[in-house]
């Protein structure tokens, strides 16, 4: 007899946990964030604002810090992270990889908020100048195609110059102690750099790059509820940037260990309002994914409209 209640009890235990598991499952869901030291995901963290949009769905947040987009990729396809944000290049290198990512939507472009530096008294006058030189970057990030278009437009290959890939802090260390010649980067190290002086900027982006800042995910997470409370978290904390940039300078500063001017400055040349992704986006995506291909940068060619969400 006590065996048989023995039994029983075991198999009421086992419906309970059968009908609460579901619940208990969405309770402990946590949505993994990638960010960079800059941005507007350092400021949806910092904002708080997307764990008061989850919390009504049972979903934390965990954030997790990248360098550069390329790291932010590679924890992408390792199942590190559920979605971040990187800028143009770094996702058509991920998916020439194969990471099953999707693309979620796009900031306007700002192609001051990168350039090509080179010290004050340098001799490199123009990009032709960059023949032979060391050119300092971070490899797959969103200034490896400014770099690629700023050589084309003066009739330069990559191998017409000695690439030199660093991250963004030991680039500056290579480039303040005269180890390379030029330096490529983007903000807000682009506005630290323009702030200490002793530098000129050799070309930005514009006409060249248009600098995008893309939301990206992995084609595994298909939560749509917590999808949208992201984006619209995102689409609010880029209307107060818009509305108010020096507000969102103060918030960044001490983040970002930079002057509040230099925020300011890199803010202002953000482009802020999160648009879907259209056919245009795409195509702009997919030329930056051929011309890699062609320079055999990347190890296949890819469709760009395949990582559509």
């Amino acid at each position: 007899m006590s065996a048989i209640l023995d039994r029983r009890r075991v198999l009421a235990g086992t419906t309970v946990a059968a009908v609460f598991a579901p619940a208990l499952a969405r309770a402990a869901s946590t949505l993994r964030v990638g960010y960079q030291k800059y941005g507007t995901l350092l400021l949806l963290k910092a904002s708080g604002l997307l764990e008061e949009r989850l919390k009504p769905l049972g979903t934390s947040v965990e954030w997790k810090q990248f360098i550069a987009g390329p790291a932010l990729m590679e924890a992408l396809g390792a199942g590190a992270i559920d979605l971040g944000s990187a800028g143009e290049t770094p996702p058509v290198f991920a998916q020439a990889a194969n990471v099953p990512l999707v693309y979620l939507g796009s900031e306007p472009p700002s192609p001051q908020g990168e350039a090509i530096l080179v010290r004050a008294d340098s001799a490199i006058r123009d990009l032709k100048d960059l023949k032979g030189r060391k050119v300092s970057f971070n490899k797959g990030s969103n200034v490896h195609y400014l770099f690629v278009e700023a050589l084309a437009k003066a009739g330069l290959s990559p191998s017409d110059v000695q690439p030199v890939y660093l991250s963004p802090a030991d680039g500056r260390a290579a480039f303040e102690r005269g180890s390379v010649d030029a330096w490529v980067v983007w903000d807000p190290f682009l506005a630290a750099a323009e702030a200490a002086g002793n530098t000129r900027v050799l070309a930005d982006a514009t006409g060249l790059a248009a600098n995008h800042q893309f939301y990206l995910g992995t084609r595994s997470y298909k939560n749509a509820a917590v999808l949208t409370a992201f984006r619209e978290a995102v689409a609010e904390i880029d209307r107060r940037i818009s509305a108010d940039p020096a507000a969102a300078a103060r918030l960044l500063a001490p983040a970002v260990g930079l002057p509040e001017a230099v925020v300011l400055t890199a803010v202002k040349r953000q482009g802020a309002g999160l648009v879907p992704m259209d056919a245009g986006l795409v195509a702009d995506q997919q030329r930056i994914a051929d011309r890699f291909f062609d320079l055999k940068l990347i190890p296949r060619a890819i469709k760009v409209s395949e990582a559509l969400a």
